[in-house]
């Protein structure tokens, strides 16, 4: 399975790119998060309060996948 993976905000700048392509076994959201979390330069998204997207649509971590989908990490959006 392929996933092209988008980052946003302080992720992009703390990873050092706006954009991946992946490939492996992912059945969720997470699965993809987890395995990037195991490579160098990904920590940020260790986060517990991240947001995340599937084909531009806000899901849930466990969202599931299917081959060639685009997943999107973000930071949460305060407002003041």
């Amino acid at each position: 399975m392929n996933i092209n993976v988008k980052f946003f905000a302080r992720y992009r700048e703390a990873i050092g790119q706006d954009s991946t392509r992946i490939e492996g076994e992912f059945a969720t959201v997470d699965d993809v998060r987890r395995d990037l979390i195991q490579r160098e330069g990904y920590d940020v998204l260790r986060e517990q309060n991240l947001m995340c997207a599937r084909n531009e649509d806000l899901c849930q971590l466990d969202e599931p996948l299917a081959d060639d989908d685009e997943v999107a990490f973000f930071p949460t959006v305060t407002g003041g």
